[in-house]
C-alpha cells in the first residue's frame, strides 16, 4: 500500500476540479491519500490578490470554466463564495464566516480518515451550482454521503477550534517543507505534484514506485 498527502482548499476551484480524479485513483489503485486541508491564500496572504497582475483573476476564471467543460464537470460561481471578497477591489474582508468553518470541518473529517470523501461531497455543493450551500440540510446531506455526521463534526469544530487550526497550520508547514505552497498538491515520497494537471505525472511516479491496481 502506497501513501500520499493531498493538500487542498475549499476555496480553490482547481482543487474541486481535481478531486473526483483523486477519488478515482484511490478506488482503482492500492493507494491511501491522506487529506490535508489548508486555508486559502486569501487567509494566509490577504494582500495576494491586490499584489497580483490585474489579468490574473480574469485568466483564472476563464481557465477554470474551460477546464470544467473539458472534463465534463459542472461548475458555477459559488453562492456564497467561501471567501468574502470585494471582486472589484480584490480586497479580502476582515470577517470570514465560511472558510474557517469549512476548513475545520474538513480537518475534523480528516481525523476520521474520510476527508477526501467529505471534500468531494462539499466541493460539489460549493462549485457545482448549489445556491446557499451553507444553509438548510445541504452540508448535512454531503456529510452523510461521505459517511459522516455533520452535527458531530460541527460540535468538534466549535469545541476545538484552536486544536484544529494547529493541525491545519501543520498541514501548511508540511506542504512548504515538501517544496510548494499552493493547492491542489499531491506529495508522494516528499515530492510535490502541484496542480490538477499533474495528476497523471504523479500517477506515473507512483507506478514506478510499485503502485498496483486493487484486486
Amino acid at each position: 500500500m502506497l501513501e500520499a498527502d493531498l493538500f487542498w482548499s475549499f476555496r480553490s476551484p482547481y482543487s474541486y476540479l481535481a478531486t473526483q480524479r483523486y477519488v478515482a485513483l484511490v478506488r482503482r489503485f492500492d493507494l491511501t491519500v491522506r487529506f490535508r486541508p489548508v486555508y486559502p491564500l486569501a487567509i494566509r496572504q490577504p494582500d495576494f490578490f491586490e499584489r497580483n497582475h490585474p489579468n490574473w483573476l480574469r485568466y483564472t476564471l476563464t481557465d477554470v470554466r474551460r477546464l470544467a467543460e473539458h472534463l465534463g464537470i459542472p461548475i458555477a460561481p459559488p453562492d456564497p463564495d467561501p471567501i468574502v471578497q470585494d471582486i472589484a477591489t480584490r480586497r479580502i474582508a476582515q470577517e470570514q464566516p465560511y472558510i474557517y468553518r469549512l476548513t475545520r470541518l474538513g480537518q475534523a473529517a480528516a481525523r476520521r480518515h474520510k476527508g477526501l470523501a467529505f471534500a468531494d461531497a462539499v466541493s460539489r455543493l460549493i462549485w457545482g451550482g448549489t445556491k446557499n450551500w451553507h444553509e438548510g440540510d445541504h452540508l448535512a446531506t454531503a456529510a452523510e454521503w461521505a459517511g459522516l455526521d455533520l452535527d458531530e463534526l460541527e460540535g468538534e469544530a466549535l469545541a476545538e477550534p484552536d486544536a484544529l487550526d494547529a493541525e491545519i497550520g501543520a498541514n501548511q508547514d508540511a506542504l512548504e517543507r515538501a517544496g510548494h505552497w499552493g493547492v491542489p498538491a499531491l506529495v508522494f515520497n516528499g515530492e510535490p505534484f502541484f496542480g490538477q494537471d499533474r495528476i497523471e505525472l504523479a500517477l506515473w511516479r507512483m507506478k514506478t514506485a510499485g503502485l498496483r491496481e486493487r484486486v
